[in-house]
């Protein structure tokens, strides 16, 4: 048994609890019922539950939440496009987000599937540095896709500079 400012008045019957919070104009609260013997604190209910919120709040908002970004690309997708869109990823993973990358084949860009196929490895060659493969590239339909995640330890938030592109 714990009183209302955190003292310990030992062992007691249940009902000499009861009487002893009400005594105080306070409630009997259960703080651990799997303890031999169960705890129990006076202190007002209200109260209790309140800060018992304000705890649970407190650890909800220092959770980092991921989210899944997704980057479309083509076979014919051109190159700045292509520097762009890797950017994006780099960017993505920086922030702690997964990336699916997904090359879009449509119509005879289905015969010509090594096509898509060289421009994602390209993709992975390039960002290799920034990401981890959690599911390699394979087709999907008429889409080829790959899941990346971030790399733990030293990832940069900022995207690298651009200064060799060419101008397309």
């Amino acid at each position: 048994m714990i009183d209302d400012d955190g003292g310990q008045l030992g062992v007691m019957q249940p009902f000499e609890a009861m009487r002893l919070a009400r005594d105080r104009g306070l409630d009997l609260v259960e703080i651990s019922p799997n303890a031999e013997p169960p705890v129990c604190k006076i202190t007002d209910y209200g109260k209790f539950l309140y800060q018992a919120n304000k705890k649970a709040h407190e650890q909800r908002k220092h959770q980092k939440g991921t989210q899944l970004k997704e980057v479309k690309f083509r076979p014919a997708t051109a190159e700045h496009d292509y520097q762009v869109r890797k950017n994006q990823i780099i960017k993505f993973l920086g922030e702690g987000h997964k990336v699916k990358a997904m090359i879009f084949h449509r119509g005879r860009e289905m015969a010509h599937q090594e096509v898509g196929r060289a421009k994602m490895e390209r993709l992975l060659k390039d960002i290799a540095d920034h990401a981890l493969v959690e599911i390699g590239p394979r087709m999907e339909a008429n889409i080829l896709m790959a899941l990346l995640a971030p790399k733990k330890g030293g990832v940069s938030v900022r995207p690298p500079a651009s200064a060799g592109l060419s101008q397309a």
